[in-house]
């Protein structure tokens, strides 16, 4: 075949995706129209990945996993914006880790508002200003973020689906010679995931500023010839400042969970995971008693993290299977007077 006629071919298949893209948007409208009339959600976490996972497990092309993530994600949210577009609240700034956790789940022609705390994201989602709302909830580096505990523990929202984004930042800056810059922008969690690197360059002595986001790290070094920023790339590109290295975290495997929040809850899906809050008294034995029955239900705890609040012990818990499981409602009920239920949701196939 020739290049012209390989051409033609693509330009035959793509007329055809439209034509099959559009009756696809026909019977979404269509399911719109019946979930309007019984109030039902139009985002339904476990029927996407149910979709997914089909698709996967049929392919036999050139398409990997992650290539049919990506079209068929972004393909579900312009169904979900035409259908009924809704807000997406997110732990800002623009081109955050939480923005592109965001935009993974909810692609790219949804409303985003960048919201400047955790409880304010969760504020939002509550007052109906969003519908959505993307927080973090865990870093492989550092462990549980506090402010999200706190937040599911005070807010009557759910958790509806986990996202985990790798999370890589870069050292940009427009300063060409790295032994002049004075100064480092960037989150302080962010210059210890990056020890090493600044201690091999020489960086670990100048003046280190932390800032509320690695997204504005960027935009401080922006205009300014001595200073840098360990930001995400994105953050680099969006606020034009030239990227001097890639990947310079010490953990190359750095992950990053988010959860997306909002005023439903989800069906089962037959992968899920239930996280869960346990206020306990602070007693001899009281976390064993509390955990003995999840062993004698087989029930497979995958994280168990400890906090203190007002006195008492709040233990965030996450265990395999859906809220509604049998086994599961058993535990749910005998406990009911500690336990608060934050969500069933689809597993992601990657923990941290």
């Amino acid at each position: 075949m020739t290049l012209d006629d390989l051409r033609n071919s693509i330009d035959n298949i793509d007329d055809t995706l439209l034509k099959l893209y559009n009756e696809r948007m026909d019977l979404v409208h269509k399911v719109g129209e019946l979930k309007n009339t019984t109030g039902a959600p139009i985002y339904r976490p476990e029927r996407e990945q149910s979709i997914l996972n089909r698709l996967k497990a049929q392919n036999s092309g050139k398409l990997t996993d992650v290539a049919i993530d990506a079209l068929f994600l972004e393909m579900f949210a312009v169904a979900r914006n035409l259908e009924l577009p809704e807000a997406v609240a997110y732990l800002g700034p623009e081109a955050s880790f939480t923005h592109q956790a965001a935009e993974s789940k909810f692609g790219a022609l949804s409303e985003y508002l960048a919201i400047r705390s955790i409880p304010g994201v969760f504020r939002e989602v509550e007052k109906g200003t969003a519908k959505f709302g993307v927080i973090p909830i865990e870093n492989s580096s550092n462990g549980i973020v506090t402010d999200t505990i706190n937040s599911l523990d005070q807010y009557n929202l759910k958790i509806i689906a986990e996202v985990v984004v790798d999370v890589h930042l870069a050292f940009a800056t427009i300063n060409e010679d790295i032994k002049s810059i004075q100064k480092i922008y960037s989150r302080d969690i962010a210059f210890g995931q990056c020890r090493k690197f600044l201690e091999d360059l020489g960086l670990d002595e100048i003046e280190h500023i932390p800032v509320e986001s690695t997204a504005k790290a960027a935009k401080l070094a922006q205009d300014d010839k001595n200073a840098a920023a360990l930001c995400p790339s994105v953050a680099a590109k969006i606020n034009n400042l030239p990227i001097r290295f890639e990947n310079v975290e010490d953990d190359i495997n750095n992950k990053t969970r988010f959860f997306i929040i909002s005023n439903f809850e989800n069906q089962p899906s037959g992968a899920d995971k239930t996280s869960i809050l346990a206020r306990l008294t602070n007693k001899p034995g009281s976390l064993v008693d509390f955990l003995n029955d999840f062993e004698k239900a087989k029930v497979n705890l995958t994280k168990i993290k400890s906090h203190i609040v007002e006195g008492k012990s709040l233990f965030f818990l996450e265990f395999n299977g859906h809220k509604d499981d049998k086994k599961i409602q058993d535990i749910l009920a005998k406990h009911k007077e500690v336990i608060k239920v934050l969500g069933s949701y689809v597993k992601e196939t990657e923990d941290i």
